[in-house]
């Protein structure tokens, strides 16, 4: 979704400079469409800096964007907030009301607003967004393979345990000779098989229960997080990816120079994971008491050493923002390692893993057809 810059009219208004947006940036708009996914958010926030920074007036550019959507539902959105917007409603009341963006998403367009930084700030969500959509596209290349891998081991199983030991099961029976205690084993899990399924798929509905049950719950949080910190490998990787958030959201707040304890109050609401949640009330007091920012850190053990020194260095120089950018680049470098690792690592597990169900089971049931044999020969 790209900005056709031909469609721009410069001359409907004198060329404005990207930060002097004051109350005529009431009479600007903007939108999403509903469910809009973080690709097309990631457009829109690009198509809308370029647009503002081109020189076009902010109901011009909504309009450009509105006029260009392929999707109706959006166009609609994108409407629906400039009407508002023209009715009253400031621009981050407006994207609030529709309901389909975010807290983060509203309250930094809120400090582009009041800081007169709007173009900047949409230029930071863009690039938020675009950080998102690389993560994930990571994740799902990494996970595609070993998934469909997994599902195909699940079917061959359950074919193996539903059908073919049945048969190798009626020709034992036919001959009164002891099996081997690996061969019953396999006859008991495939007679118990279908009750086994039947266990697994009550389990998970459980779980689902109550992940949506006491999703929300804090004590339910703790006890998941410290569960899910503790798998080796993924533990680290989903604490990377919460740092690298974490520094994102930082980056953008203090770049848009506000107050280190407001953008951590705001943090808190968006990180949605419970251990930097639950430290940043505690580092937020102890900096209105007058501890350093990194000296409150170092109480919490979610935050690395080398985390907390770079935020050391960078408050005796003033510069949270740009150290905060600098990490946030480290870490999603650091989680893109680890999940082309991730890859790496689970293909050939995965093979072996298969290999040595398919092999357990043939073993088990051939072992005993060659003692068959032998009867019968000597029968």
């Amino acid at each position: 979704m790209g900005i056709d810059i031909s469609k721009i009219n410069t001359k409907s208004e004198a060329k404005k400079s990207p930060g002097t947006f004051s109350l005529d940036f009431l009479n600007k708009e903007f939108s999403l469409s509903r469910k809009i996914g973080a690709k097309q958010r990631e457009a829109l926030y690009k198509d809308l800096y370029t647009l503002l920074n081109a020189g076009v007036d902010f109901s011009t550019a909504l309009d450009i964007l509105a006029n260009q959507q392929k999707k109706k539902a959006i166009k609609a959105l994108i409407l629906d907030v400039k009407n508002q917007i023209i009715n009253g409603r400031s621009f981050h009341e407006a994207l609030r009301q529709t309901g389909q963006f975010t807290a983060y998403e509203y309250f930094s367009i809120k400090i582009g607003e009041e800081t007169k930084k709007l173009p900047l700030v949409l230029m930071e969500l863009h690039k938020y967004f675009k950080r998102q959509i690389k993560l994930r596209k990571q994740i799902v290349s990494v996970i595609t393979y070993p998934t469909f891998v997994l599902a195909l081991t699940v079917g061959v199983l359950y074919f193996m345990l539903t059908y073919v030991v049945p048969m190798f099961k009626s020709v034992f029976n036919q001959f009164d000779a002891d099996l081997p205690k690996l061969t019953r084993n396999i006859i008991t899990l495939s007679e118990k098989f279908p009750m086994i399924t039947i266990v697994f798929i009550g389990v998970a509905l459980l779980l689902t229960a109550i992940f949506k049950i006491y999703g929300k719950n804090n004590t339910f949080r703790a006890y998941k997080s410290k569960i899910l910190l503790r798998i080796p490998y993924f533990g680290k990787l989903t604490k990377m990816i919460y740092l690298a958030r974490f520094c994102q959201f930082l980056d953008l707040l203090l770049t848009s120079k506000t107050p280190l304890t407001d953008s951590l109050g705001m943090v808190k609401k968006m990180i949605g994971f419970y251990p930097i949640e639950n430290s940043i009330e505690p580092i937020r007091k102890d900096i209105i008491k007058g501890s350093s920012f990194s000296k409150a850190m170092a109480k919490h053990h979610i935050y690395e050493y080398k985390m907390i020194s770079m935020v050391e260095v960078a408050e005796e120089i003033n510069e949270l923002d740009a150290m905060f950018s600098r990490l946030a680049d480290e870490y999603d470098e650091e989680v893109e390692h680890r999940t082309k690792m991730i890859g790496v690592v689970l293909e050939p597990l995965i093979i072996i893993f298969i290999g040595l169900i398919v092999g357990i089971i043939m073993v088990a049931m051939y072992a005993p057809m060659f003692d068959l044999s032998k009867i019968i020969n000597g029968g």
